[in-house]
């Protein structure tokens, strides 16, 4: 059985609690599909909400913690060293499409540090998480990155950038060097769920640009804590700074850093 943390305890209770209620939702988004109004109003109610749930959770079992949120930005906590980095619905457009790919994601900084996290699919019941110095579970079993060492049989996920957000142009250099080497290219749209994936073994890499802290805080650790390799596109560690990740196996890292730098020298 596995053994968590107090900590990592709360966050998994917070999201399982906040996941409920989505379920639900997502059988109501099916019937609204085919209403003119549409689900857009209704998938922001859910999110705020979402989001209140686990901040109130959170908070009552911790509190004094800080949070940087999606919807509620920074919140200033009066300890001043722990921060949680939630995203409430990791996937939105997933979600308002009905669709039961997306997330609940929570990450846990203390110092500067990312020190627990978890991504959590309530669609699917799947719980991914990880702490730091301790390994990665999904639903309490350890997981590991695949173990592919060749680029022509990996199989690799991205994020488009869409209407009006990111470099078009950049994101198409990238794929076009990447796509001539790999086996497949998926794009999911839920970036703490492809880098869950990436941990789990599923996706063997990860990469994407124009990403808030809430998208990649805590899938970063899941991936780290199953033995891969996470760094920022331009092979930093400032992966939340800079809103860009690769997240591999460490003998795929290196070889599509290098792909993805000669994309944007093209």
């Amino acid at each position: 059985m596995a053994q968590y943390s107090p900590v990592l305890n709360v966050m998994m209770a917070a999201a399982r609690k906040a996941g409920k209620p989505l379920i639900r939702d997502l059988g109501e988004l099916e019937n609204l599909q085919v209403s003119m109004k549409g689900p857009s109003d209704f998938v922001t109610s859910a999110d705020k909400r979402t989001e209140k749930i686990l901040i109130d959770e959170l908070s009552r079992a911790r509190p004094g913690y800080g949070f940087l949120a999606e919807e509620s930005g920074a919140i200033e906590g009066k300890d001043r060293t722990h921060r949680f980095i939630v995203d409430p619905i990791d996937g939105t457009t997933n979600f308002m499409h009905g669709i039961a790919h997306f997330a609940i994601s929570i990450a846990l900084e203390r110092e500067g540090q990312i020190v627990s996290a978890l991504v959590y699919n309530p669609a699917t019941d799947e719980m991914f998480t990880a702490e730091k110095g301790h390994g990665a579970l999904l639903n309490s079993k350890r997981i590991r990155v695949a173990a592919r060492k060749t680029l022509s049989h990996a199989l690799v996920a991205t994020g488009i950038p869409f209407h009006g957000h990111g470099d078009a142009a950049r994101f198409q250099a990238e794929l076009d060097r990447v796509m001539g080497q790999v086996s497949g290219i998926r794009r999911f749209g839920a970036a703490s769920l492809d880098l869950a994936y990436v941990a789990s073994g599923r996706f063997d890499a990860f990469w994407e640009r124009d990403l808030a802290p809430w998208d990649i805080a805590a899938g970063q650790l899941l991936v780290k804590e199953a033995q891969g390799v996470v760094s920022d596109l331009n092979g930093g560690p400032d992966m939340l700074d800079q809103g860009s990740i690769l997240a591999a196996n460490d003998a795929l890292h290196p070889v599509l850093l290098k792909v993805l730098r000669a994309a944007g020298k093209s």
